[in-house]
């Protein structure tokens, strides 16, 4: 099942976090603050995800295996950001 949930997670990271934040306590007290979370969701959900899996599951501790995870992450994020704005750009001119 944890399986299914990460490959669902990558397909649709939004969709993965709002299931998280609905059905368990997966992201309580991961933020000291609400505006985090949001800003996460609407522009990187795969680094909200990565970060909030490296607090609660690795206990917090930044290694170098969750320093790869988390640029990484920001790579997908920031790619996806730029492949959306080509699209719309070449769209709508």
């Amino acid at each position: 099942m944890p399986r299914l949930f990460a490959v669902l997670a990558l397909v649709a990271p939004r969709v993965g976090i709002a299931l998280l934040w609905l059905f368990t306590q997966y992201f309580h007290g991961v933020f000291e603050s609400k505006l985090w979370p949001v800003v996460g969701f609407v522009l990187m959900p795969v680094t909200l995800l990565w970060y909030a899996f490296v607090i609660t599951s690795l206990s917090g501790q930044w290694g170098i295996w969750a320093w790869i995870g988390l640029i990484i992450a920001v790579g997908v994020d920031v790619g996806t950001l730029i492949s959306a704005r080509d699209y719309y750009k070449h769209r709508f001119g």
